[in-house]
This record gives C-alpha cells, sequence and structure tokens, in this order.
C-alpha cells in the first residue's frame, strides 16, 4: 500500500466484516457520500479471509463478534499474521460491548480506532477522515514500523516533532518513539524519555512504557507506588500486571508471576500466548486446578482460530487426569468422565489418523490407573506405547507420566532425558518450560507414585499404626500438591497422633510449624477451619518431645 492511495477516497478499498446487514447498509451508504467506491462486505470470518488473499485492502472495519466461525480478536490476529493487515492498514474494531476483558483484547491489537455500535452516518463521517489523516500524515513512520527499522521511526518522530503544524499529531509521535526506543533496546534513553513525558503527560501509555523500562532494568524499588497506583486503574491494571509477570518469570520467581499472570489473563482472556505462560506457570508451581482450567481456556478461545489444534484438547485431557490423580472418590471420577468425553470427541473427529493414535493411546491408559483398572493400562501399554520420543514435548511428557504412573521409573527417566535435549531458545517460553521439565526429571526420580496413590498408602499405613511412613507417603504427595489443603490437613492428623504417642522430633517440629503456616494463609471452608483450629491447639509449636496424651488417636480419613 502507498502513501498516495490514502489521499485519493474513489481508489480505496474498503473490507466490513460484521454479521450484521444493517451494519454493512449503513457504512456502504455512508461511505459512498464520502467518495468511497470499493467497499466489500463479508458476513463471517471464513469469507473475509478469502477477501483479503484475494485483493489488499488499506481499510479493514470488522466486528468483535463475527459469530458464524470466530470472533473479531482472532480473526483480526490471523490477518495480522498473515500480513493481510500492518501498521499501514487502517485498522477499525466495531462492538456494541464495552466490558473491561473486550476492551483489553482490542487494546492489545491496537487498532487506529473503535466505534461503538449502533453506528450513525454522522459518527461515520466525522470518525473516518480523521483516522485516514492521521495514517496519511505519519506513513513513513509506520513504514518504518512495518520494516523493524526502528532507528529509522525514531528518525522520522523528531522531524515531525519539529514541525508546528503536525502539532496536533504529538502524542502519536511521541508514542511512537518511545515505542521504538523500547524495541531497539535502548534503555537509559526510553529512560530519560519516559521521565521528560511523565513531567508532562498522565496518559496511560505514558506511565506504562515507564514501568516497562524501569522494570526491564530491574529498578522494581524505584516504582513500586506507582506500580500500586496502575494496578488500581481499570486502564493500566491488565498491561501492568503483564509486564509484573514478565519481569517475575525473568526472575525466575515463578510463584509470584503466576499471581500476576492469572490477574492478566482474568482481564483480558482471549490471547492464546497468555493462556499457555498461564498453564506453564501452573505446572511449575504445582496448581493442577489451573492447569485445568487454563488448558480450558486455551481450547475454548482458539476455537476456529490460527491456533485451532486437536493438541489443545489433548492438553485439556492430560490436564485433566493430572488433576484427577490429586483428588478422591467423585471428584476424581467427575474429571475423568469429562475427559473420556474429550477422548471420545477426539476419535470421532479424527479416527483413522495414524498422527493422533499414540496420543489417544497414552491417554486413555491414563484415563484406566487413575481408575485403578491398572492391568488394562498396562496391556495398552505393552501394546501400543514405544519409548520413541516424538517432535511434540507435549506428546513426550504424557508418556513420560503413563510410564511413571505404572511404575516403570527407567522408561520414564529416559524418555525424561530424551525431553530435555528437545527444549531450546532463550525465549520466556524456553526458559519455563525448561525450568518444568527439570522439576519434572527431579520429582520422578524422587517420588516414585502419584499424588492419589501416595494419598491412599497413607490411609492404609495409618490403619495399621505405621504413623512415620504414613506421614512419609503425605509428604511426597504435598510435595506434588503443595497447594492441596486436603493433603496438609492429612500431615497435621498424623503428627497430632506422632504427638500424643511419642512426642514429636525436630523435623517433625519443624513439619508442623511449616504445614501450619501454608494453611493459615489458605482459603479454607467451614470443615477445614475447624480442623486446623483444632490442630493448632494440640500441637507443640516451640520444642519437641512433649508428653504424650492418652486421647483417642484421629481417622486419617476422617
Amino acid at each position: 500500500m502507498e502513501k498516495d492511495d490514502l489521499s485519493n477516497l474513489d481508489a480505496l478499498n474498503v473490507l466490513i466484516i460484521d454479521d450484521q446487514t444493517l451494519v454493512h447498509d449503513i457504512l456502504k451508504s455512508t461511505f459512498y457520500d464520502l467518495g468511497i467506491r470499493t467497499v466489500k462486505s463479508a458476513e463471517n470470518a471464513f469469507f473475509g479471509l478469502r477477501l483479503c488473499e484475494q485483493q489488499r485492502f488499506h481499510v479493514v472495519i470488522c466486528a468483535f463478534n463475527v459469530k458464524s466461525d470466530k470472533d473479531g480478536f482472532h480473526l483480526l490476529e490471523e490477518l495480522k499474521f498473515k500480513g493481510h493487515v500492518t501498521k499501514r492498514t487502517i485498522l477499525i474494531f466495531l462492538s456494541a460491548d464495552t466490558d473491561e476483558s473486550l476492551v483489553n483484547s482490542i487494546a492489545e491489537l491496537q487498532p487506529d480506532d473503535f466505534w461503538v455500535k449502533p453506528l450513525s452516518p454522522a459518527q461515520v463521517k466525522k470518525r473516518l477522515p480523521h483516522v485516514l489523516e492521521v495514517k496519511k500524515t505519519l506513513y513513513n513512520i509506520y513504514q518504518a514500523v512495518d520494516n523493524k527499522d526502528f532507528g529509522k521511526a525514531i528518525y522520522y518522530a523528531d522531524r515531525h516533532l519539529l514541525n508546528p503544524a503536525l502539532a496536533k499529531y504529538q502524542m502519536q509521535l511521541l508514542r511512537m518513539k518511545g515505542e521504538s526506543l523500547l524495541a531497539l533496546c535502548e534503555l537509559e534513553d526510553a529512560e530519560a524519555y519516559y521521565r521528560g513525558l511523565m513531567e508532562k503527560y498522565t496518559a496511560p501509555w505514558v506511565y506504562l512504557g515507564f514501568i516497562k523500562v524501569l522494570l526491564r532494568q530491574d529498578k522494581m524499588q524505584e516504582i513500586k507506588e506507582l506500580l500500586a497506583q496502575l494496578t488500581d486503574k481499570v486502564e493500566t491494571r491488565f498491561a501492568t500486571y503483564d509486564l509484573l509477570a514478565q519481569y517475575y518469570i525473568e526472575r525466575e520467581d515463578y510463584e509470584q508471576a503466576y499471581e500476576e499472570i492469572k490477574k492478566a489473563a482474568e482481564l483480558a482472556p482471549r490471547n492464546i500466548e497468555r493462556n499457555k505462560k498461564l498453564w506453564d506457570l501452573a505446572r511449575l508451581t504445582h496448581d493442577h486446578q489451573g492447569q485445568y482450567k487454563a488448558t480450558q481456556a486455551m481450547a475454548k478461545y482458539a476455537k476456529n482460530s490460527i491456533h485451532d489444534s486437536p493438541a489443545l484438547l489433548f492438553n485439556v485431557i492430560r490436564s485433566g487426569i493430572d488433576l484427577a490423580c490429586t483428588l478422591t472418590g467423585e471428584a476424581s471420577l467427575k474429571i475423568l468422565k469429562q475427559s473420556e468425553r474429550y477422548i471420545a470427541d477426539l476419535e470421532n473427529n479424527y479416527a483413522g489418523n495414524e498422527e493422533f493414535k499414540e496420543q489417544l493411546v497414552v491417554v486413555k491408559a491414563r484415563v484406566h490407573n487413575a481408575r485403578e483398572e491398572r492391568d488394562r493400562a498396562e496391556r495398552i501399554v505393552d501394546a501400543h506405547v514405544t519409548l520413541k520420543a516424538t517432535p511434540s514435548v507435549e506428546d513426550n511428557l504424557d508418556k513420560v507420566k503413563v510410564f511413571h504412573e505404572l511404575g516403570r521409573r527407567e522408561e520414564a527417566i529416559s524418555l525424561l532425558d530424551k525431553v530435555k535435549k528437545q527444549i531450546g531458545g532463550e525465549g520466556l517460553t524456553s526458559q519455563v518450560v525448561g525450568k518444568y521439565i527439570e522439576q519434572e526429571t527431579s520429582e520422578r526420580e524422587e517420588v516414585h507414585f502419584t499424588p492419589k496413590q501416595l494419598n491412599s498408602m497413607a490411609v492404609e499405613l495409618f490403619k495399621k499404626n505405621k504413623k512415620v511412613p504414613a506421614l512419609k507417603s503425605l509428604e511426597q504427595a504435598l510435595q506434588l500438591t503443595p497447594k492441596n489443603v486436603r493433603v496438609s490437613l492429612s500431615i497435621l492428623k498424623v503428627l497430632v497422633a506422632i504427638h500424643r504417642d511419642e512426642g514429636l522430633d525436630a523435623d517433625q517440629l519443624e513439619l508442623a510449624e511449616r504445614t501450619l503456616d501454608i494453611l493459615s494463609k489458605s482459603n479454607l471452608d467451614e470443615n477445614q477451619q475447624k480442623a486446623f483450629d483444632d490442630f493448632v491447639k494440640e500441637l507443640p509449636q516451640n520444642q519437641p518431645g512433649d508428653a504424650p496424651a492418652e486421647d483417642k488417636q484421629p481417622s486419617l480419613n476422617s
């Protein structure tokens, strides 16, 4: 697209993607009045994409609720990915909805304008010429950014800022210059630049640019007060949480990174890469419920988008089985039944596809094992699962899990060694996944059972009055599920029983205090809180070796 095209309305190519006929009628009529003659319409994303493949559009107007096949967010994400929409394209979003999660999702795509429905001809006649004028005037900067020539973008921005005739574009120019400095990693210059802007302007992007450059330089202490203010404002809190998550990931503080990314994902749930990061951090922090929710969100929001893939549903199934292995009774069975329904969906949709044959076999075997149908799981694995690594890290990790859950630890560790060699790159995703693989390797070597199996073993050992081995099993279960309140309470029950019999040694006392501290910060229901309060009263919290009491021993299952 050339700059001169934007000056000739008669030569403009406009695309409207919306599922409402009335919107097409209003826009076409208004554009005709403005002198625009080439307007193409698509009522769904599929035809919108086809039209973009046939010709280049100067203006793309897209509704968020393109209901027939994919929403506007993922459609525009795909248009950008395929090069149909660039910085030089005029991009306008339409929506009748203005809730915070929608606005955050749209803001991530940086459209040139956002028009709220219902549209009026007067509104369109006022807004479109303004957007065209901005794009035309700043065309050389947009072109430089498209070409990733950020030095040239800064040069043009500085020239335009010196031109009094372009004073009304000052904020756009200042913003693009700041973003270009960040893109070039000129951090000292960028810091000085944003400090200067903050003395004159209060626009959200100024503060966000400033905290971004200071976080990159690890100057957290300087901006703590500002961060608190930004996370309290609707227009800045989402982006601030996102920046904080990246900051903590880079410093390997995965617990805090997870807390920040959860907030960001809640405020803008449609971004698949953010949900992937959420999933990885949930895995690193052993939040099995969080893993399940993150994979479900990825599968939901990727539906019919460029990200859509059977692998996403496999990830839901796998995280569901992982979660079920930390639960007992009906809670576990409910998740397993849902996993079986997902497996049936994959089999119906991809019957006969050799690419997914082994993955389906592995998840089926894991479900059987989680249902305590070990013999069936063994037969399936013996007949259909090999130690050969595939190109997919997730497929290989699932094979590791099925081998480990069936007690085949040598096979599991051998395959994990192969997986470690697949992790490459220096990006944040590679860093997080690499750390997770390290964690998996360590835990699979140290702990030979699932949390569910360990809990069952602890119950049986406790019934046989083997309290110390029962405690060891529960400690291993807690290592795999550190956020599991039920396991923590069970540990306290065993410690109470040991204390009543013989008193606690130094290590047991330390475990008691650590577990009490964890539970004091957890969300407990009424029954759990009552049990916790009782344990606090009974357990010594200063010196080991208190005299045993004669009280009745509690049941580990109670």
